[in-house]
């Protein structure tokens, strides 16, 4: 009997596990303080209802991922405070992020947490951390596939030029 035999959640973590649920968590946590206050920029409800869907999955996620670690003996990355909620017609027009500019932004942060849940999947050896991070991967997917319907609904995508035959 190995040390890697069993439920795999009976066996140690490697350090590369601990390290990228750590820093997915770290970057869920920047994340959902950008996306709180993209919501209090945003003027199109669309866009907000997919930042708050996006800030709920993301808080659960690190629900999840910080039982792993806490019955690991690791403490999660610190959390940061919630925003406070603002008006968007408060701000300032020159200080406040466009709704196109917002979804950009997220956008980029879909493609780079794909990215991350790929890689972090490819070196797991527990087979209940690589499950974790393909469901966050999917979600992303998702996530990805509604973002891209409301960046082409609301003209907000800039495609390469197209090839028309």
């Amino acid at each position: 009997m190995g040390i890697l035999d069993g439920n795999p959640k009976d066996q140690p973590m490697h350090y590369g596990e601990i390290t990228a649920i750590w820093a997915f968590m770290g970057a869920n946590n920047g994340l959902i303080s950008g996306y709180e206050a993209f919501v209090n920029h945003a003027e199109d409800t669309d866009l907000i209802s997919l930042l708050e869907d996006a800030i709920k999955t993301m808080k659960a996620e690190n629900k999840d991922f910080g039982k792993v670690l806490k019955a690991n003996g690791i403490t999660p990355p610190p959390a940061l405070p919630e925003r406070p909620k603002a008006n968007a017609e408060d701000i300032p027009a020159g200080a406040r992020f466009m709704d196109p500019e917002i979804s950009g932004a997220i956008s980029i942060n879909v493609g780079q947490g794909l990215v991350s849940c790929s890689m972090a999947m490819g070196q797991c050896l527990r087979e209940d951390v690589a499950a974790m991070f393909a469901k966050c991967h999917m979600e992303k997917v998702a996530f990805g596939a509604k973002l891209l319907s409301l960046n082409k609904s609301k003209g907000w995508i800039f495609p390469p030029p197209l090839h028309l035959q």
